[in-house]
């Protein structure tokens, strides 16, 4: 028989295990998506950068030929990890730029969680080459985008096949904070989703200010 614990399962994220990558999240790969509105997805870029950085996540920024044709990276992005290096690439696939590489090794983390444009490219690439070599991969699917409906359906299918692990945008917050009983980052953690979570946010901000409602009686 069987006897339950009260610990989490080793598969659930905590801020400590892994490295973000946020990958190619840049006006010219913007222009061509149609997968997802793009204020709904600078929303949700916004929302786990945020959350990373608050969890003190490890995060790689990466962009491809930002001078000569991508752009910048989202202005959302940037202010939340001040002085950054961003890592300025050739290769469609990061996995591939030794200098993305010599990061992802320095940062020492054995699972990979995975968000930009586009999924079937820029996000395939890195995914497949990680799992290839041994790593646990995730993709924020919600904070990814392509060119039609198709490109990205069978991306996603193709890195969950190949082992890949898919989430949301407002599943990585609350994973990292699992329990309203952690209140050193409770404040971080409602304060994001009000602002970033859309009707949950809502919720939040109401119940606070109508009842004085708190999750675990904060």
């Amino acid at each position: 028989m069987t006897t339950a614990t009260a610990v989490a399962g080793a598969s659930l994220l905590s801020p400590a295990d892994h490295a973000l990558v946020l990958i190619d999240f840049q006006s010219q790969m913007a222009f061509a998506t149609r997968t997802i509105d793009i204020a709904a997805l600078r929303n949700n870029v916004a929302l786990i950068a945020k959350g990373a950085a608050g969890f003190k996540v490890p995060v790689v920024l990466t962009t491809v030929a930002e001078k000569s044709f991508s752009g910048p990276m989202f202005p959302e992005i940037a202010p939340i990890f001040p002085g950054q290096k961003v890592f300025d690439r050739t290769s469609m696939n990061c996995w591939e730029d030794q200098p993305v590489i010599d990061e992802i090794n320095r940062i020492g983390k054995q699972r990979v969680v995975i968000a930009g444009l586009w999924t079937s490219v820029c996000i395939v690439g890195p995914a497949l080459s990680a799992i290839d070599q041994g790593f646990e991969v995730y993709v924020i699917t919600d904070a990814c985008g392509d060119v039609s409906d198709e490109a990205h359906e069978r991306a996603v299918t193709r890195m969950v096949q190949a082992g890949a692990v898919p989430i949301t945008s407002v599943q990585y917050l609350l994973e990292l904070q699992r329990d309203w009983g952690r209140s050193a980052t409770y404040a971080l953690t409602t304060g994001i989703a009000r602002e970033h979570a859309g009707g949950y946010g809502l919720g939040i901000q109401y119940a606070k200010s109508m009842f004085g409602a708190q999750e675990g009686g904060h």
